[in-house]
């Protein structure tokens, strides 16, 4: 399942995001990852969650950041919840490339894992296929 949290800048996604995320540490028996570039949230969550910054792999891009992912949930099947912050810094600025990869991410995780981004963007300017994802 794929949520967005979606805003302009300031607007409050990361605070949000670290909320969601400590709340998942406390309600789930699985693991629950973040990814990030750099490391904004990194001290705000709890040291239970797998935190990953995406300048340390090296990951640029849609299809880079997908194969991340799917090698994630490839090496570990405990994986219940993956928050990422930031989309658009890690990849690009692309919204119909961005709802193109939430779409392969739906149909990767199903209804067993739950992916949760923030969107540095107004829900308007987002393209359809983005916008299908935001609840």
């Amino acid at each position: 399942m794929i949520k967005l949290i979606t805003g302009k800048k300031g607007s409050g996604k990361t605070k949000i995001l670290i909320d969601q995320i400590n709340e998942a540490v406390r309600d789930t028996n699985g693991s629950v990852v973040c990814v990030e570039k750099g490391s904004n949230v990194r001290y705000s969550i709890s040291r239970k969650v797998r935190w990953c910054d995406t300048e340390y792999y090296n990951i640029s891009g849609y299809d880079t950041f997908y194969g991340f992912i799917a090698g994630l949930l490839a090496s570990n099947y405990d994986i219940t919840h993956i928050y990422i912050d930031g989309i658009l810094r890690i990849a690009e600025r692309d919204y119909e490339q961005l709802g193109n990869l939430l779409e392969k991410l739906d149909k990767l995780t199903g209804e067993d894992v739950t992916i949760v981004f923030t969107v540095s963007a107004d829900a308007a300017d987002l393209s359809d296929n983005v916008k299908q994802f935001i609840k």
